[in-house]
């Protein structure tokens, strides 16, 4: 499991970016983040510039898949 880390907003960043740019993390990332940062939906779109974000550790992979496969033809 990876540790939980903090980021730092640059001037402009919005939360997806600044979490793409810095850890890799996507949309199905940001309800975490969010849960783990109280106000920071708040802020707005953009976050002022030094504004400090929490990204807690991320739960373990429990070996099954988010969404099923769907295959178009088989």
């Amino acid at each position: 499991m990876a540790a939980a880390q903090t980021l730092t907003a640059r001037q402009g960043d919005k939360l997806d970016q600044l979490l793409w740019r810095e850890s890799g993390l996507g949309p199905r990332d940001l309800t975490r983040v969010l849960d783990a940062n109280p106000g920071l939906a708040d802020l707005g779109v953009i976050l002022p510039l030094g504004t400090r974000v929490l990204v807690p550790a991320a739960p373990e992979a429990t070996g099954t898949p988010v969404l099923p496969l769907v295959q178009l033809w088989s």
